[in-house]
């Protein structure tokens, strides 16, 4: 039997989350821009109501192309106000519209998204050793600094602890307990 982190329940789509996804490493824009718009929808919400839906997500916001996204009129943010597929919040559904057209802007400056997020971490994962659920931390100072980075170049919706559930969903932090099969698994796989 696998032993995984105290927070995966029985629930199929949490466990295949959890051992297919979670904590590995992402270094595509478009997938990067889903978590930042997933993570954001999540706020005051469980992470497993965010995964029911995610498939109407990618469905509602063009797979999460930033340069699709960014263009979305009061036509198209209305539609997906009264999309039940979606968490229908105003404000963050408007977030994720301007994030996406800040998030262009960074590719143009950087040449991709994945380039600026990943020097919070300095292009490597940080491997914590946590040993049990209540060890890890809701914000780290890494996760301060890239809000208050994100805020600045406009970003809106993206706070110390969304920045580090988003850290944690891309892989920029194993956060895996030390008892969990996946930890050892991620740790060994960033040594090759």
């Amino acid at each position: 039997m696998k032993i995984r982190c105290q927070w995966v329940n029985n629930d199929p789509l949490l466990k295949e989350y959890h051992d297919k996804e979670w904590g590995v490493p992402i270094h595509d824009d478009s997938l990067l821009f889903e978590f930042l718009v997933l993570e954001s929808a999540q706020a005051g919400l469980s992470w497993n109501t965010i995964l029911k839906k995610r498939e109407n997500y990618r469905s509602s916001f063009d797979n999460f192309d930033p340069r699709k996204v960014a263009a979305y009129n009061d036509v198209k943010i209305e539609i997906l106000r009264n999309d039940k597929g979606i968490v229908r919040n105003r404000l963050k559904i408007n977030s994720a519209v301007s994030n996406a057209q800040t998030l262009q802007e960074i590719q143009r400056e950087f040449g991709s998204f994945d380039k600026y997020i990943w020097k919070f971490v300095d292009g490597k994962p940080i491997q914590n050793r946590w040993k049990n659920i209540k060890e890890l931390p809701l914000s780290t100072v890494v996760s301060g600094k890239m809000s208050i980075e994100l805020k600045k170049r406009g970003f809106k919706f993206i706070g110390p602890k969304i920045c580090y559930s988003f850290m944690q969903a891309v892989g920029m932090v194993n956060d895996h307990t030390v008892d969990c099969f996946r930890h050892s698994e991620l740790q060994k796989s960033m040594k090759l």
